[in-house]
């Protein structure tokens, strides 16, 4: 039997990722990349979280997957729907006063 998620579960857990992130700062030199952020009940994340280079992308990956896991969990647990609009990812992501920001 799978364990279910809470809506206040998965708010903890994207705090958690958010707070990763911002722990964070980046440069110019360094960069900034993206990842998918989020599992919507027809398929597809339902956001992007931008990130400095700097951060441990392995560790991120495992936190967002684990993340990605439990909503799509909860969105069966609680027969979820969406827009199911296909979220793009973003074209161009720039370190911009210490922070990463989605261009477009």
């Amino acid at each position: 039997m799978l364990n279910s998620v809470t809506s206040s579960q998965l708010e903890t857990k994207k705090q958690e990722i958010n707070n990763y992130i911002n722990s964070f700062s980046c440069t110019e030199s360094d960069g900034c990349g993206y990842i998918a952020f989020g599992s919507k009940p027809c398929g597809g994340p339902w956001s992007y979280l931008v990130f400095p280079n700097s951060v441990n992308l392995t560790k991120l990956q495992e936190m967002v997957k684990n993340y990605n896991e439990m909503d799509n969990l909860h969105n069966i647990q609680t027969h979820a729907i969406s827009d199911c609009m296909y979220v793009m990812p973003p074209t161009e992501v720039k370190c911009i006063n210490g922070a990463c920001t989605i261009i477009n």
